[in-house]
């Protein structure tokens, strides 16, 4: 089992930076995959950025602007978000992908709140 609690979300103004961090626990060593999710009002949740096995991946709306990271020895995934706009506004998710006993699992954090004003 793997809990994630994210952090840093709040309100900005467009231009501005945030950085989002992911703090996970529980059965850390098996997690293969890692990122980041956002959900706006009304709209479905999309992957911003994932990172895992060597590969990282951006969502096309952010590339350039945001970076994901992840610290293994701290078990943390930090999101850094720079040059945001009102469309980046959402609820951010973290994500984590672990393989057990040849099964993969999924789970969520409870996200953080990312305002960004014009």
């Amino acid at each position: 089992q793997v809990q994630l609690v994210e952090s840093g979300g709040g309100l900005v103004q467009a231009g501005g930076s945030l950085r989002l961090s992911c703090a996970a626990s529980g059965s850390v060593f098996n997690i293969v995959m890692m990122g980041w999710y956002r959900q706006a009002p009304g709209k479905q949740r999309e992957l911003v950025a994932i990172t895992g096995g060597g590969t990282t991946n951006y969502a096309d709306s952010v590339k350039g602007r945001f970076t994901i990271s992840r610290d293994n020895a701290k078990n943390t995934l930090s999101l850094q978000m720079n040059s945001l706009k009102p469309d980046d506004t959402g609820e951010y998710y973290c994500n984590a992908r672990l393989v057990s006993v040849n099964r993969e699992y999924v789970y969520w954090g409870q996200g953080t709140q990312v305002t960004v004003s014009s």
